[in-house]
């Protein structure tokens, strides 16, 4: 328990504003705003094309010839290649220089995207998908970075919330958008939108962003080897349990269980590496700042959270109730004007109110919105979720900001960039067993309520009977007399598989309203953190 010395006297840490005296920062060249938008445009195409390729899959698979299950990869590929070279993200910016580094990111992600959407065959296509994976792995962590570093510390909470316009908006803009695309024009134009916006993106990194002192100076420390193997071996082991979990039946398949025997051996090896190392690929030690470390769990509740819920609020609208995915993107489409309409607010108030209780009303509002999706009925219209789907995105609004902010801000501008590596990484990671443990809910729950639905509807029961008769009569005028009672039979099923789907996604929902509720306890672990005028920041440890 906190003394009253603790609560009152805070500790200041040494974080400063850009144009600190200790010389770990260069004092931004022009206006900071113009970086962040510089940045932001990268991560803004980077997360967008994720959500976008996701809804072309269809479209994919029907144009080059292949099987649902093999399109799967032209998504899981990328996801591989993006795991692998986001945490060593820092290593090559301080190898070969930050801003050209990520120059050169931007330029072979754009590059791949072209060979994606010129693609003639499905394995040029995952080739492709390997290079643009490889590009966009490290645009995040190196954008919010240099976003972190461009503005001093009261003002970072204003930075982060135009960086939260591409991690949090551009995955509810990505379905509408792809839907568009591929409707009206083709998938290949889900990939060709890319090519501008990375032509501006270089234009304006190149003009406007520079490598502050410490990465102009770094020591090029040797390449580590292990760590690199040893990241290379668990993300991937982690990405296709992930995604072929539920097809080959997860733990019942004998190659599942290698691999995730593989997966636990080279994590824990990785762990301790890269904890133990003189100079890691990724330094793990950044978890012993205690806001970190809590902002790193929350990170990937978040990731966990609202991946689900972009993920499976469109497909109850296709599965469920028959939408097209172009009608399914727009019905969502309000929850990104709610993180448009929430970001700019909680950049404006965000260092003058305690971010804990921010980030606590953020994860409630989350929570309870969710929760109302779990009234869902199939008679509800497209705009019945309306308010709860705005204020969805509203509340994400204040979480990813407060979140980013208190678990970045205590760290010297030295340790950002491995900080912003291991941050982004668990957040695509929670997002990828989110997705997954949703779809495998969703399906085995559904096989629950179906079987459960069946036993209390016995066939000889009189309102079966009376369903079953009135229906024959009616389809055997059109089907004829023989095929009538069939069909009758096939509609009753058809209601009660729906039925059943609908109750599978009503628990999800309220387990994903569960975990918001426990973020938003989990968020008073942070230490409250305050900004002096001078541009330092105060960690009130008692609080």
């Amino acid at each position: 328990m906190a003394t009253t010395t603790q609560v009152h006297e805070p500790t200041e840490v040494a974080a400063r504003a850009p144009a600190a005296a200790d010389g770990g920062a260069v004092a931004p060249v022009g206006n900071p705003w113009v970086v962040a938008i510089s940045v932001m445009l990268a991560t803004f195409m980077e997360v967008l094309d994720t959500a976008i390729a996701s809804v072309a899959l269809p479209y994919i698979a029907g144009s080059l010839a292949a099987s649902n299950s093999e399109a799967t990869w032209v998504l899981t590929s990328y996801l591989i290649a993006n795991a692998v070279i986001l945490p060593a993200s820092n290593w090559f910016g301080l190898r070969f220089g930050r801003k050209r580094f990520l120059i050169s990111c931007v330029v072979l992600f754009t590059v791949a995207s072209f060979f994606c959407g010129a693609a003639p065959t499905l394995t040029m296509l995952l080739l492709a998908r390997v290079l643009q994976g490889l590009g966009g792995g490290a645009l995040q962590p190196l954008s919010q970075a240099i976003l972190l570093e461009s503005f001093p510390p009261a003002k970072r909470g204003a930075a982060m919330a135009l960086f939260g316009f591409g991690v949090v908006v551009a995955p509810v803009l990505g379905p509408t958008l792809g839907g568009w695309l591929t409707d009206t024009y083709s998938w290949r134009y889900a990939f060709y939108i890319n090519i501008p916006v990375g032509a501006l993106a270089v234009f304006m990194i190149s003009r406007y962003v520079h490598d502050p002192v410490y990465v102009r100076n770094a020591k090029r420390s040797a390449f580590d080897n292990l760590g690199f193997g040893l990241l290379i071996l668990w993300t991937g082991c982690l990405q296709i349990i992930l995604d072929k979990g539920q097809e080959d039946d997860w733990f019942g398949a004998p190659w599942i269980r290698w691999a995730t025997m593989i997966l636990g051996i080279s994590l824990f090896w990785f762990i301790r590496h890269c904890w133990r190392a003189r100079n890691p690929l990724v330094d793990l030690r950044v978890l012993k700042n205690r806001n970190f470390a809590v902002g790193s769990l929350l990170i990937f509740l978040l990731g966990f959270s609202i991946y689900i819920t972009i993920a499976i609020l469109p497909l109850f609208y296709q599965e469920v109730l028959g939408y097209t995915a172009l009608t399914a993107g727009i019905v969502v489409f309000p929850r990104g004007v709610g993180s448009m309409v929430g970001l700019p607010v909680i950049g404006v108030i965000s260092n003058r109110v305690d971010n804990r209780l921010l980030m606590c009303a953020g994860f409630t509002a989350f929570g309870i919105c969710t929760l109302y999706f779990s009234f869902i009925n199939l008679s509800i219209s497209p705009l019945t979720l309306l308010v709860p789907i705005v204020l969805t995105g509203f509340s994400l609004s204040f979480v990813f900001v407060p979140i980013s902010t208190m678990a970045i801000t205590t760290l010297s501008n030295e340790k950002m960039g491995n900080a912003t590596c291991v941050f982004n990484l668990l957040r695509n990671i929670g997002g990828s067993i989110g997705i997954a443990t949703a779809q495998t809910f969703l399906i085995r729950r559904t096989n629950f309520h179906e079987t459960q639905l069946a036993a209390d509807l016995p066939q000889s029961g009189h309102p079966l009977q009376q369903q079953l008769q009135a229906s024959g009569a009616y389809l055997g005028h059109h089907l004829g007399a023989a095929s009538g009672p069939r069909a009758a039979m096939g509609l009753v099923y058809r209601q009660l598989e729906q039925q059943a789907m609908l109750l599978s996604f009503i628990d999800v929902f309220r387990w994903t309203a569960l975990v918001a509720f426990t973020c938003a306890i989990v968020g008073w672990l942070f230490h409250k953190v305050t900004h002096r005028e001078d541009g330092s920041v105060k960690v009130h440890r008692g609080r």
